[in-house]
């Protein structure tokens, strides 16, 4: 049974009653031609605090884990066919009343272009910056840029805002160095600062891990801030490791003054970490060496994280473990590859988990990157939709399953 109110303007749905709201009838609730908000009440350090719903299977989640990757083929419910079509066009949010401040979903809405401020002008903020400049014309309205080294900032701000297009009529996004306390005046923050990068030659086998006790305390403040500020747009974690970093915000911004958790801060949603793009870009360039492996182009998938424990499926429909072992292993140590050159790998992470994966989420289309999924940061394809993230659902074979389940158990365990 599913009962129907109008809030403030908005129709809301649910499986149990609200008392606190006026019940309408669903003639009257059906007539909306805006985005219905569907109720649940679940525990806030695993659940989100709104998704779009993008199938039936959604409506009325009872817990959320990484089983949300899956479809659920035996799932079988008959909705009403306005309902269907609502989830069809993806005009239906799941919203979390067990979050204190739900109400804020109701009336949020993303920009039509989007001022995007980046912390951190290193080697992957910078390459990342000059991403931004010339691809994000068309979603993005200008750039921020913030760091302890004000030099560096004045060169960057000359440099990038003389780049332009050799004609009239194409608009790329103005850069200008913001005060510290500008960070959160925007629609997106970038997190690009890094400490403890191992130097070229050094015996590290896991770069990311290396990085994550020193980023973690920088994000910690970061997020802090973040709460302090009341800020509502995208928290977009680059630095490494991406997963753990996104999971250490979330933890940090939803800590009171006296070490409560009291999820009045950054909503899971608001959190994404960007590094699967560069290892499923890692794992193409591999593939696309053998007629053996070239078909991952097309069918394969990555999930996980940026480093140890990333997941390569050669194919859904044809998984073949042996070749996605494979692709897996080139895709991790690729990166161990480039610093046997004597450079830094940061060109392929700043561009494609970077700059073109956050093009992609401002603009609606699918692409890598690590989202909240029942209390892990775990990397997947996914979409940034009006009515909330939309992770791709897939009938993954077995033992794929089991080696996302792995990763995702590890992920959990580690923050």
């Amino acid at each position: 049974m599913m009962f129907f109110y109008q809030f403030r303007n908005r129709i809301l749905i649910s499986d149990v009653q609200y008392p606190q709201f006026n019940t309408i009838p669903e003639d009257e609730a059906k007539k909306t031609g805006e985005t219905v908000y569907v109720l649940t009440s679940l525990d806030p350090a695993k659940s989100r605090r709104s998704f779009s719903i993008s199938e039936p299977s959604l409506m009325f989640l009872k817990e959320e884990g990484v089983k949300l990757l899956k479809i659920d083929a035996n799932y079988s419910c008959k909705l009403p066919q306005w309902l269907t079509a609502k989830i069809r066009s993806r005009k239906a949010t799941s919203v979390n009343t067990g979050y204190p401040n739900w109400q804020e979903v109701l009336y949020h809405s993303f920009p039509d272009k989007w001022r995007i401020n980046i912390a951190g002008l290193g080697d992957v903020g910078g390459m990342l910056l000059i991403g931004l400049k010339l691809l994000g014309g068309d979603h993005i309205s200008k750039i921020g840029i913030w760091g302890r080294n004000k030099e560096n900032l004045k060169r960057w701000e000359y440099e990038a805002n003389q780049i332009s297009v050799p004609c009239c009529n194409k608009t790329l996004p103005g850069v200008h160095m913001i005060n510290e306390d500008e960070i959160f005046d925007c629609d997106m923050l970038v997190f690009c600062i890094s400490v403890g990068v191992p130097e070229i030659g050094s015996a590290v086998k896991d770069v990311r891990m290396v990085q994550f006790e020193g980023n973690s305390q920088i994000i910690s403040e970061f997020a802090r801030e973040a709460r302090q500020k009341s800020f509502k747009g995208i928290f977009a974690v680059v630095s490494d490791p991406v997963d753990l970093l996104c999971k250490t915000a979330f933890i940090a911004s939803n800590t009171d003054r006296a070490g409560n958790l009291d999820y009045k801060g950054l909503a899971p949603e608001q959190i994404r970490g960007y590094g699967l793009g560069v290892m499923h870009a890692r794992a193409a360039y591999y593939a696309a060496q053998s007629p053996r492996t070239s078909h991952y182009l097309e069918e394969g998938r990555a999930f996980g994280p940026h480093g140890e424990g990333l997941v390569i499926a050669d194919s859904i429909e044809n998984y073949s473990e042996e070749i996605s072992l494979y692709l897996t292993e080139k895709a991790r140590k690729a990166n161990l590859d480039v610093r046997a050159t004597g450079y830094k790998p940061y060109i392929a992470p700043a561009l494609s988990s970077g700059s073109l994966s956050l093009i992609a989420t401002m603009s609606g289309q699918w692409h890598y990157s690590a989202t909240f999924i029942g209390g892990v940061y775990m990397g997947s394809l996914n979409r940034l939709n009006k009515s909330g993230t939309e992770i791709e659902r897939l009938g993954l074979p077995e033992p794929l399953f089991q080696r996302i389940r792995n990763t995702y158990k590890n992920l959990g365990d580690i923050v």
